[in-house]
């Protein structure tokens, strides 16, 4: 299987939220040759439980990307990514779906779960998604915490990637209020590894500046796409080349925190091509 091919597999390796449930189902890549026996003692599966900006996407919304598509790519075949990030879910409304259920019937100890929402949960106008960050957000994040050490897995917190949003001198702005900080909070009172991605990718917006980051995000012109033939001026959701640097960033925290060995992370400093991602 070609190497894009695989690791794109590997990205799609959720496991259906039906059959998690009763524990039948399990994420597979191409590096699990264990004939139906289980899988090798050192293979470790990476959970990822999120939002639009991480989900793996379907061909009708392409070129549009999630970042958790992209993170197999810096990962060493031991990990595989089991993306159950999706579109338009808060802490709140994903618990409340069953979808954290569905992760903790079929994680297993020595496994992660990555834990990242905060862009639905300031929905506050809608009561099935809106948290505070003070009291019910926080609240929410530690039953994500809670049922993953439950298990023997390894919770990791990550505050959310940033919007795209510049001031008139060009400045890149935070947009996403107290939410961040209440992830930060929550790491350090909980002993949890803390990915800070709103830092990091605010920090890449800013050096690509107002039209660098274009690139990056779901900005297409009239007829650029047969998705969106009326063009696309989205300052949240990524193109692969957005996806895959978030990805980056994440991957290379990972390691510099030593959530992961460095034998654990790969290609920090490729240049990954955006023909990688598939739909």
């Amino acid at each position: 299987m070609a190497l894009s091919r695989r690791h794109a597999a590997a990205s799609l390796a959720a496991v259906p939220l039906a059959l998690a449930a009763t524990g039948t189902a399990q994420a597979r890549t191409a590096q699990d040759r264990s004939g139906g026996r289980g899988r090798p003692r050192a293979e470790v599966t990476v959970y990822l439980a999120g939002d639009s900006t991480a989900a793996t996407k379907a061909a009708s919304a392409a070129p549009e990307t999630g970042w958790g598509m992209a993170l197999p790519f810096f990962l060493a075949d031991r990990l595989r990514v089991a993306n159950h990030a999706v579109n338009g879910r808060s802490s709140k409304s994903y618990y409340d779906e069953g979808r954290l259920a569905a992760i903790l019937t079929a994680i297993r100890p020595g496994d992660f779960l990555f834990i990242q929402f905060g862009h639905n949960d300031e929905k506050t106008d809608d009561p099935a998604r809106g948290t505070d960050p003070a009291t019910t957000y926080p609240q929410y994040l530690r039953l994500y915490v809670g049922g993953a050490r439950d298990r023997g897995a390894r919770p990791v917190l990550l505050t959310s990637v940033e919007r795209r949003k510049f001031d008139a001198a060009g400045t890149a702005q935070r947009t996403h209020g107290a939410y961040p900080d209440a992830v930060r909070s929550l790491a350090r009172a909980e002993g949890v590894p803390l990915i800070d991605v709103q830092a990091s990718s605010i920090a890449l917006w800013q050096r690509l500046g107002p039209e660098g980051t274009k690139g990056c995000f779901n900005w297409l012109d009239p007829g650029e796409s047969p998705n969106y033939p009326d063009g696309k001026q989205d300052n949240t959701h990524f193109q692969p080349h957005g996806a895959i640097e978030v990805a980056r960033l994440v991957a290379r925290e990972l390691r510099a925190k030593g959530v992961l060995a460095p034998s654990d992370v790969r290609r920090l400093d490729e240049a990954i091509p955006d023909s990688w991602i598939t739909w």
